[in-house]
């Protein structure tokens, strides 16, 4: 392989230059030894020394999905696959529409290249039943659908087949964890596998009691607190928390409601759990913030107490015209 010899201290300027200038071949990589460097050019360069090497030729990877699937899908298709990945630890979910079906497989190839996870799995089901998991196939890599996934320094251990979790909450945990103050006393009334508990508790010094329907999602929260070392601590219940709560020994500062499709069935539950001056991060599907603003000032008054609205925000869009909506409510005299 043809290439300029330079000088070790050298090696980077002319590097540079080369580049800069198109005379680099880009598919062979540097070679250096205690004095000297060597990189590969395209052609013969006047004001250099030219010498023939033996060289390492680049590894290709793609640069993007794109690269892979060009020969398979349109531009369009493939935009609309690459903002419907969920990747969860070393384990990718596809949605893949109806219409491409006959090449689940070869996206599946795609996604494992590109993504450089374990698992590459499709949804088959929307999320469904009480205990709120979709069901999925198996599409390429290892079938492993345990993982750990990390967030914001916390690690998550789940099934992907038996629990439901999504990473897009990221940004909304976070946001609720740095409202939290140290001292609070907080109920997660769908908690899952612990990921609003988890994240607080590692930052904060606090109380939290976690509920779930799901024997499997509170397995794997009982495992996350063994895997995490938190601040605060957690108390874990497996069952409907309108059943629950009759055990609960005391009120609580802060109430998570992350149940979107059902958490306005709860509201009369929660009401009568929040402390004076508590908060409620309450969570519904809508298209606008009126309706969940609505029941939760419905709730307060059949309770006997008044909700001030301190916040309200979209999480992510469900589907056109449609969003995970969030309102935190603070309970105040009436």
């Amino acid at each position: 392989m043809k290439c300029v010899k330079v000088p070790l201290r050298q090696l980077n300027d002319t590097r540079i230059k080369l580049m800069e200038n198109g005379l680099m071949n880009m598919e062979y990589r540097i070679k250096a030894s205690d004095e000297w460097g060597y990189i590969p050019i395209n052609e013969d360069i006047d004001d250099y020394e030219i010498v023939d090497i033996e060289l390492e030729p680049m590894k290709k990877v793609p640069h993007n999905f794109s690269e892979l699937l060009k020969d398979e899908l349109s531009e369009k298709e493939i935009d609309g696959l690459r903002t419907s990945f969920d990747t969860i630890g070393d384990v990718v979910i596809l949605e893949i529409p109806e219409d491409l079906q006959d090449k689940k497989l070869k996206i599946g190839e795609a996604a494992l290249k590109f993504t450089k996870r374990k698992a590459i799995y499709m949804k088959k089901s929307a999320v469904k039943g009480t205990t709120r998991v979709r069901e999925l196939e198996f599409l390429a890599g290892v079938d492993d659908s345990v993982t750990i996934h990390k967030e914001h320094g916390a690690r998550l251990k789940l099934d992907v087949r038996k629990v439901y979790f999504s990473p897009r909450l990221a940004t909304e945990r976070k946001r609720v964890m740095e409202s939290v103050a140290d001292g609070e006393r907080i109920l997660d009334m769908f908690c899952g596998i612990g990921p609003f508990p988890i994240v607080i508790a590692k930052n904060r010094n606090v109380d939290i009691t976690a509920v779930d329907i799901n024997d499997e999602a509170i397995k794997y929260l009982d495992e996350n607190i063994e895997l995490n070392k938190l601040k605060g601590s957690i108390k874990t219940y497996c069952g409907d928390v309108r059943e629950v709560s009759e055990s609960f020994n005391s009120k609580f500062d802060r109430i998570i409601m992350n149940l979107p499709g059902l958490a306005y069935t709860f509201l009369d539950v929660a009401f009568d759990l929040i402390e004076e001056n508590g908060i409620i991060n309450y969570y519904e599907f809508s298209d606008s913030y009126e309706q969940g603003i609505e029941r939760l000032n419905d709730a307060a008054a059949k309770s006997g107490k008044e909700v001030k609205i301190i916040n309200c925000r979209k999480v992510k869009s469900t589907s056109p015209g449609e969003w995970h909506v969030a309102i935190d409510g603070k309970i105040v005299k009436k």
